[in-house]
């Protein structure tokens, strides 16, 4: 998997765990982000996850994963 396909794959779960955090804590979408990632078979390190949930959190907006974690990941 290349970096640009792990950033996709990672963005698509990010897209999906923000469209229903509203209200959900923090550990909820940690677990749902590290669910999603298995899903599509990219991994991630408790770092990525801990990052992408606080973000995911504060903004209760669209998040962008490259943003976050770097255009490599």
């Amino acid at each position: 998997m290349t970096a640009d396909e792990r950033i996709e794959a990672i963005q698509a779960v990010v897209d999906r765990v923000t469209s229903w955090q509203d209200g959900a804590t923090e550990g909820t979408v940690a677990e749902e982000l590290r669910r999603g990632a298995d899903q599509v078979g990219v991994e991630m390190s408790d770092d990525e996850i801990r990052r992408l949930a606080d973000v995911i959190e504060d903004r209760h907006a669209t998040v962008s994963a490259a943003d976050v974690l770097g255009r490599t990941g």
